[in-house]
């Protein structure tokens, strides 16, 4: 819409926002009408007309079948069209038109905002299945009716309120019809249903809407009065309401056609199994995050276990394999730490990995720097965990192997992540360090030293990616990791 209204008219930007505000909420009207609805906005030079949006009814059959968004129409073709649009009123005169051997009634309505008329919603109902209304199509032809003088008049839609119509409820969901005073004039089947999930006894027919609905929610002092007044439909409001057990969804549309509130109409749809859902969800995610900060605290008992142990031995070769140990569990211990604060399975790689290698320049204070460039992302636990076991183990071999007791120098870890979007994303990693380098003769896929063996295992066995260990071009180790973003299932 908003390339059609920037190339073929003169709307300014305010006008284009309420017209994408009027769009926002007219599903309702095309609901309510059982009828099409096609917007149409005059040309910049006043010839023609442009199609800018269109809606089909969830009530009943379609007027067009195919998409009308985009067309444009010579003025003077459509005449209810031009009369709308220059005398700025509601247009229904003139016979049903014929379109592939079914007759369609066709309305004009004016838009209008701050006195001028923007465009003209074309209302198209298919007569095919006409028959005698029920007093719930009664319902939504009148409340219809209402909307579309409100829309003519520019009191409707309304600014102040902004709808997500994929949460709000919608006239098949439930509806009401209210009368100045806020009592019931009508009641739909599902409107019905849903309070009498609240534990209303009674038909609602007759009833003051904000008193009954008050009587129905548990008592809030203050609250109860405000939730009165809401529900009477005096302005346009979004709640919910939960009592008996139950939960309601209310939306209140004051009806004021000509400019005085004749009424109100109120949408609803019972969210009862809906929000019992998202509870659980919240449960278990609570539950989920208290696992990993219980698994984090015992992994940083067994960690401090280790290292008591460690402060004992006389063994200058034990006491160096368990302090590995503690490097080894603290690594998983970060992860199942940054896991706890999450709502999902999934971490800031980042945060991690400076974290690990902070822990592991543990080794030699002051004398190798460790710095990380680029991003590793956002990343699954079930890749999270190992990756960060293998960093572990790359930069411990690295400030182990790579320097002399004292000797100063530096180890790059550089992440270079692939397109997320692309199902076989990748991200490769690369630790390098401009130590000593490799022994001749060095292969790094028999190397029994342990914590290469566990490096192998992770990156092809688990993460079912890939690991190399090379002389760096000028001087040092260049290890690279090269491993799917997803998980491997």
């Amino acid at each position: 819409m908003n390339d059609l209204v920037r190339q073929h008219t003169a709307l300014s930007e305010s006008d284009l926002e309420w017209l994408h505000l009027l769009v926002s909420e007219w599903q309702l009207l095309s609901d309510l009408s059982f009828a099409d609805l096609v917007l149409w906005v005059p040309t910049r030079d006043g010839t023609r007309y442009v199609s800018v949006a269109q809606m089909r009814p969830n009530t009943g059959p379609t007027s067009y079948q195919d998409d009308m968004v985009g067309h444009l129409v010579p003025r003077g073709r459509r005449p209810l069209l031009d009369a709308a649009l220059d005398e700025g009123r509601i247009v229904r005169e003139g016979d049903p038109e014929w379109r592939e051997e079914v007759p369609v009634r066709v309305e004009s309505i004016p838009v209008r905002r701050e006195g001028r008329v923007l465009g003209v919603i074309a209302r198209n109902t298919n007569l095919l299945t006409v028959r005698t209304p029920s007093r719930l199509e009664l319902t939504y032809l009148q409340s219809a009716s209402d909307l579309a003088q409100m829309i003519a008049a520019g009191s409707f839609p309304f600014p102040e309120q902004q709808v997500d119509m994929d949460a709000s409820p919608r006239a098949g969901d439930g509806l009401i019809r209210l009368d100045a005073d806020g009592v019931v004039q009508y009641a739909s089947p599902n409107a019905l249903s849903a309070y009498h999930r609240l534990g209303l006894a009674a038909d609602l027919v007759g009833q003051h809407l904000g008193q009954a609905t008050a009587e129905l929610a548990p008592s809030r002092g203050p609250v109860d009065e405000a939730l009165a007044k809401l529900a009477s439909g005096y302005a346009p409001r979004e709640t919910e309401v939960e009592g008996n057990g139950g939960v309601i969804q209310l939306r209140v549309i004051p009806l004021k056609p000509k400019g005085t509130r004749i009424g109100s109409l109120v949408l609803l749809r019972d969210v009862t199994e809906l929000r019992r859902r998202e509870r659980e969800l919240i449960t278990k995610d609570a539950t989920i995050r208290e696992i990993h900060h219980r698994v984090k605290n015992n992994l940083q008992t067994v960690a401090a276990l280790l290292r008591l142990q460690a402060r004992r031995m006389d063994s200058d070769r034990g006491r160096e394999a368990l302090n590995e140990a503690v490097r080894r569990v603290g690594s998983i211990a970060i992860v199942h730490e940054t896991l706890s604060q999450n709502l999902d399975e999934r971490v800031e790689f980042d945060d991690i990995a400076d974290r690990v290698i902070s822990m592991v320049a543990e080794i030699s204070p002051g004398k190798v720097a460790c710095r990380r460039n680029g991003r590793f992302g956002i990343l699954d636990a079930e890749v999270a965990t190992p990756l960060s076991m293998v960093l572990t183990e790359v930069l411990q071999n690295a400030l182990e192997h790579a320097f002399a007791p004292g000797e100063h120098g530096t180890v790059e870890v550089t992440a270079v992540r692939g397109d997320t979007r692309a199902p076989d994303a990748r991200l490769l990693i690369t630790v390098q360090d401009d130590g000593r380098g490799l022994p001749v003769g060095f292969d790094p896929q028999s190397a029994g030293n342990l914590g290469l063996q566990i490096v192998r295992t992770l990156v092809e066995g688990e993460l079912g990616g890939t690991f190399d260990m090379r002389p760096a071009p000028e001087r040092g180790t260049r290890v690279v990791l090269d491993i799917p973003v997803r998980p491997q299932k």
